[in-house]
């Protein structure tokens, strides 16, 4: 049964649920004592002509909370004398609207890229002279062509209400509940105005670029399709019209019987590291059962997925004696994909830690041009994470869930 949750809202109006462990007592929710400040107003889109994507521009997130310390946290639970993001004095899993969002609060829709440079064109030519610039009209219209509000919401999944905990560390039944969470906030937020894709992540690791070491992921809901899905789905659509097959699903048959460089495989998922990796680790966790979106996996495969992944997780950070820094990032289908017959939900996970005490740097190449460099071959990094002994898998490799984590 997915978990179950309740929702209320805090002083400034945002939203926060709570879901529920399984046979876990329900959270006592307290009003939020904090005084009412009003949220800061949708930031802006401007589109960039030469690359045809939409850049969020919210400066009001830079005053936003950064790397507290755990007496301070704001994602730690409240108490009488210190109320924070979390109006409960515990829980297990909480989702609420990000206090510094990049995008929203404000929901609407944004214009298709095809009518920006429409606009672009048509305003450049009533300038009567496009080598020289515009008059302060026309300068005026071009702005207003490439300009959109910041419409969007941005949530926190926090994921524990003990500080110190990460992902791989929850287990099984907490791993489930923040599953839950993740599914039911795709399908809510794939009904809001305006949104066109759903995107949930977890940055690890200061490393990283985290704010916050509490463990806790987020969810963006954009008003467009992000520049890299809308590459990778283009892709799988030319894919299934040139063989009629799924583009994701060829890729794991490949994977699945090459093997070397599986991970893990268990009854509904496997973990890879790809045959063209970018990163110094990289893993790709994917259904064996063609779904587009989280909120369409089953129970079955929601149990499954909540031993695999955690257990990848624990892989990472066994390559090192230190916690491994990394970005889990799900690809979900576009809310209104021109073909879901082409998606294939899929989460990655990539680390920049090449060597124990190094990290990989975006310099000239990958940065300027896009054009990724390998440190190490995928096949040596895929046994390398084959070779971390795991209390929580078999000899074979196949997940077990024995590993349960603390209970409230």
């Amino acid at each position: 049964m997915p978990a179950s949750h309740r929702r209320t809202n805090l002083s400034d109006g945002r939203e926060v649920l709570f879901f529920q462990d399984p046979d876990s007592p329900a959270p006592t929710i307290a009003a939020d004592p904090r005084p009412d400040e009003s949220r800061p107003a949708s930031g802006a889109l401007r589109f960039d002509v030469l690359t045809g994507e939409w850049v969020a521009v919210a400066t009001h997130r830079q005053s936003r909370t950064h790397l507290p310390a755990a007496a301070d946290c704001p994602l730690c639970p409240s108490t009488t004398a210190r109320p924070t993001e979390v109006p409960a004095e515990d829980f297990d899993v909480v989702v609420f609207e990000n206090r510094f969002p990049s995008l929203g609060p404000d929901l609407g829709e944004v214009p298709p890229v095809t009518t920006v440079d429409e606009a672009l064109a048509e305003a450049a030519l009533s300038s009567g002279d496009t080598a020289t610039g515009a008059d302060a009209a026309t300068a005026e219209s071009v702005r207003a062509a490439l300009s959109a509000p910041g419409y969007g919401r941005c949530e926190v999944v926090v994921f524990s209400s003990e500080h110190n905990r990460s992902f791989a560390e929850l287990g099984t039944a907490r791993a489930r509940t923040v599953i839950d969470a993740w599914a039911h906030r795709t399908a809510e937020l794939s009904a809001l105005p305006g949104i066109e894709q759903v995107f949930m992540f977890e940055n690890r690791g200061e490393e990283i670029g985290v704010t916050m070491n509490h463990p806790h992921g987020q969810i963006y809901a954009y008003p467009y399709v992000t520049p890299h899905t809308a590459i990778t789905s283009a892709r799988a659509r030319q894919h299934l019209r040139a063989s009629g097959r799924a583009l994701m699903g060829d890729v794991l048959a490949f994977e699945r019987e090459s093997g070397e460089r599986m991970v893990l495989e268990s009854e509904h998922f496997s973990a890879f590291v790809p045959f063209a990796a970018r990163w110094p680790i990289e893993v790709h966790i994917v259904p064996h059962r063609q779904v587009g979106s989280l909120d369409e996996l089953d129970e079955v495969e929601r149990d499954d997925l909540a031993r695999t992944y955690p257990e990848v997780l624990r892989r990472i950070d066994g390559l090192y004696p230190t916690s491994t820094p990394y970005i889990a990032a799900w690809h979900q289908a576009p809310v209104n994909s021109d073909d879901r017959d082409a998606e294939w939900l899929h989460l990655e996970i990539t680390s920049p830690r090449r060597a124990e005490a190094k990290l990989k740097f975006l310099a000239g190449s990958e940065a300027a041009m896009g054009a990724f460099v390998g440190d190490v071959s995928a096949e040596e990094t895929a046994a390398r994470l084959r070779a971390v002994p795991s209390a929580d898998t078999d000899a074979t490799g196949t997940v077990d869930d024995s590993n349960e984590g603390r209970s409230r």
